[in-house]
C-alpha cells in the first residue's frame, strides 16, 4: 500500500484523488508506525523548506523515513517541494534537507530585463536525461505544470532524471536508485501527470 504523508505542507487529497482515479489504494498519514508499513511512499509539499524540515522532525517521521528509504529501499517520489527537500539544504532556509540526493536547492535568478518571473509558474516541456521505468511511455511533447521559485540543483549528472528550460535547463526530475523527484505537478498535469503516477505505482 502506499502511504501519502500527511506533514502539514502538501495538497495532499488533490494526489490521493488522482490515484483513486487511476484505480490505486492509498492512504493519507503522520502515524510514523503506518508510514512504516507502506511498501512505496509520496513526499508532497507546497511552501517552505525549513518549515518542511521542522514538521517531519517534530512528528517523528525523520527515522522511519530514513530506515524505509536508505536501508529498506522501497521506492518514494518527492513532488514539488517534496522534492526539494531531498536535498542536501536551500536557500530558502538553514535547516538540513533529508540528503537522500547530493544536491542543494536554490532560488531562481535572473538579470532585470530578462521578462522571467518568480516564481515559474505554468506550463511546461520536460527533456529525459536517462531511461528510466518513470518515464515509460511518456511521449516527447509531454508537457507539465509547475509552480516554484527555487530548483534543485545537483552535484552528480548520474542524479538528473527529466530538465526543464526556463532562462537556463534547471532540474526537473531526479532519481537516485528507489529515491524519484519531481519539481512539476503530476497530480495537476492531466494525462502526462497520470502517466508518472501511473508508471510509479506499476513500474517503479
Amino acid at each position: 500500500m502506499l502511504a501519502i504523508i500527511d506533514y502539514g505542507m502538501g495538497n495532499l487529497g488533490s494526489i490521493q484523488n488522482m490515484l483513486k482515479y487511476l484505480g490505486y489504494k492509498s492512504f493519507i498519514s503522520n502515524d510514523p508506525e503506518k508510514i512504516a508499513a507502506a511498501d512505496k511512499l509520496i513526499l508532497p509539499g507546497v511552501g517552505a523548506f525549513d518549515n518542511g524540515m521542522e514538521n517531519l522532525k517534530s512528528q517523528g517521521l525523520l527515522e522511519p523515513l530514513n530506515r524505509r528509504v536508505l536501508e529498506e529501499k522501497i521506492p518514494v517520489l518527492g513532488i514539488c517541494l517534496g522534492m526539494q527537500l531531498l536535498s542536501k539544504s536551500s536557500e530558502e532556509g538553514t535547516l538540513p534537507g533529508l540528503g537522500w540526493i547530493d544536491a542543494a536547492t536554490i532560488r531562481f535568478s535572473f538579470p532585470e530585463g530578462s521578462g522571467l518571473r518568480v516564481p515559474h509558474m505554468g506550463w511546461n516541456t520536460v527533456a529525459a536525461k536517462k531511461k528510466s521505468p518513470l518515464l515509460e511511455n511518456l511521449p516527447p511533447d509531454a508537457r507539465f505544470y509547475f509552480v516554484h521559485s527555487y530548483h534543485v540543483a545537483c552535484r552528480e549528472a548520474s542524479d538528473v532524471l527529466m530538465t526543464t528550460g526556463y532562462g537556463f535547463d534547471f532540474v526537473s526530475a531526479v532519481e537516485r536508485g528507489n529515491i524519484f523527484g519531481v519539481q512539476f505537478h503530476p497530480e495537476k498535469s492531466h494525462k502526462f501527470g497520470m502517466r508518472i503516477l501511473r508508471n510509479f505505482m506499476e513500474r517503479v
